[in-house]
Order: C-alpha cells, then structure tokens, then sequence
C-alpha cells in the first residue's frame, strides 16, 4: 500500500487561514508533517517541541495542530513541523481522525467507522 498523493486542505481554526496542498499519505507514519512554509502560511500556534525519531536518527520538531480536510471529511490533528520536508506528510493518526482507511485494492482513500476503543 505504501504512499500515494491526495489533495488536502489545511486551515488554521483559530484564524481561518488555509492553504490547499497535494499531500503525500503515507500508512507507515503515525503523525502528520508539514513543512515549515505550510506552518509560516498558516501561522500555526507552536504548543510544544518534541524528541521524535526518524530515519535519519533522532531530532526535535515543533509540534502544534491543525484542521485538516480531505475527501470531504475534516479533523483537527497533530502536526510536527519540518525544516526538511517540502511537502505535506498525512499519517495514520489524521486519517483515523477522519474516519478514513486506505482500500488496498485500489490504494485510494475510502470512508471507514471511527472506533473509540
């Protein structure tokens, strides 16, 4: 299954600002990344910085939130912000938030049951 491309829209909810990306999903990361232009755009509020692992070792990231919509879904998630990464990074965390599964078959994206378990 792997990674593949969608369009997704991220918003500031505090302010309402957005910004529509093409966002690479990728079901073996856990978290969110964007980069920082997304975040500078955005103007996203820095709640904290974190120790994460990767796999070019360990480093820190801010971390904040953002409202994330695609496929017609929305969800407020977790965001780690990159000084690496052009691109937005979608993982399995956001896509639980908003209900929604990779369909092997097809490795597109399709509507699933929020469990809270």
């Amino acid at each position: 299954m792997g990674h593949f491309w969608v369009n997704a829209k991220l918003i500031n909810a505090m302010t309402a600002h957005e910004v529509k990306v093409t966002a690479l999903v990728d079901t073996c990361a856990k978290f969110t990344i964007i980069p920082s232009w997304v975040h500078e755009k955005l103007n996203l509020k820095i709640i904290g910085r974190r120790k994460v692992e990767t796999a070019e070792g360990e480093m820190e990231l801010d971390e904040s939130f953002a409202l994330i919509e695609m496929e017609g879904k929305r969800a407020v998630t977790p965001v780690f912000i990159s000084r690496e990464l052009r691109d937005v990074l979608i993982g399995v965390l956001t896509l639980e938030a908003l209900g929604l599964t990779v369909d092997p078959t097809t490795g597109k994206l399709k509507e699933t049951r929020i469990l809270l378990l």
